[in-house]
């Protein structure tokens, strides 16, 4: 029986060793991270004897099936949409799963400092590792449909035609990836220069320094040649004014935060 983990064990495959006080193994932000970032890059090793790796750019998202639950199996998968005859899905078929490392990243800002050593961004980014399998199960594959594609717009699948017919469940496979472990990396605040630089007047008098937050912004909707519908559904107009809002405050908080605490060297005071 799975339990759901609040906190992801450090192993040799996950632990974060550069700028450890920037690492988090906390399960629910790095499942958030996961969440909103609209493209996951998906790593797989497609032939046993070709040791080289392939990336592909999927839409993912963390989820918890009922069915799992009322098993007692409360840990969160990873469920990806791809089409029947892709490489990955075809790999997918194996007795133990294929093994898979998922990355997702997203640019929060632009830390702009003393000297181009020491610029940085704020950023959010997330590793899982673990071994998916296809979902055979219709019921569960439905639900990780309707899953994915409300984590594009949320509410939007009631507002489409569904659920998919028979051609489109035969078209579609979805992947349930099993996480084995998990790390993130959070960088917030403003820049942060080295000690040596800050004591050189010159410097601090010549160079700006500061964040120029970064976020995606979402435009106005563009209906379609053929859309029949008079205005922008609610659901779309409130999604988009509403995620523009979020995204742009979180930029701006963590541009206007102290640099990340480190923990001090040992020759330092």
């Amino acid at each position: 029986m799975a339990e759901q983990t609040t906190t992801y064990p450090k192993t040799p495959a996950n632990t974060v060793n550069r700028y450890k006080h920037q690492a988090t193994y906390d399960a629910e932000r790095i499942h958030t991270i996961i969440n909103t970032t609209p493209v996951l890059h998906v790593s797989f090793i497609p032939d046993p004897s070709d040791p080289m790796p392939t990336i592909l750019p999927m839409i993912g998202q963390m989820g918890l099936y009922p069915g799992d639950s009322s098993t007692g199996d409360s840990a969160q998968k990873c469920y990806l949409h791809g089409y029947v005859s892709s490489r990955l899905m075809n790999l997918a078929y194996t007795p133990t799963g294929l093994a898979l490392c998922i990355a997702a990243t997203k640019v929060d800002g632009f830390v702009l400092s003393l000297t181009p050593n020491t610029h940085n961004y704020n950023y959010r980014s997330a590793v899982l590792q673990g071994h998916a399998s296809i979902v055979d199960d219709d019921a569960e594959k439905l639900w990780a449909m309707e899953l994915i594609t409300n984590a594009v717009v949320p509410g939007r699948y009631a507002h489409t035609r569904v659920p998919p017919d028979g051609a489109e469940m035969q078209s579609t496979r979805i992947l349930k990836m099993r996480i084995s472990s998990a790390s993130g990396k959070v960088r917030e605040g403003c820049p942060e220069d080295e000690r040596k630089d800050l004591k050189r007047e010159n410097v601090l008098d010549s160079v700006w320094t500061g964040v120029v937050p970064v976020y995606e912004r979402l435009g106005e909707p563009v209906a379609g040649p053929y859309n029949r519908v008079p205005g922008v559904p609610a659901h779309v107009s409130e999604f988009v004014s509403g995620e523009n809002e979020k995204r742009e405050r979180y930029a701006s908080d963590a541009a206007r935060k102290a640099a990340p605490l480190k923990r001090p060297k040992k020759n330092e005071d």
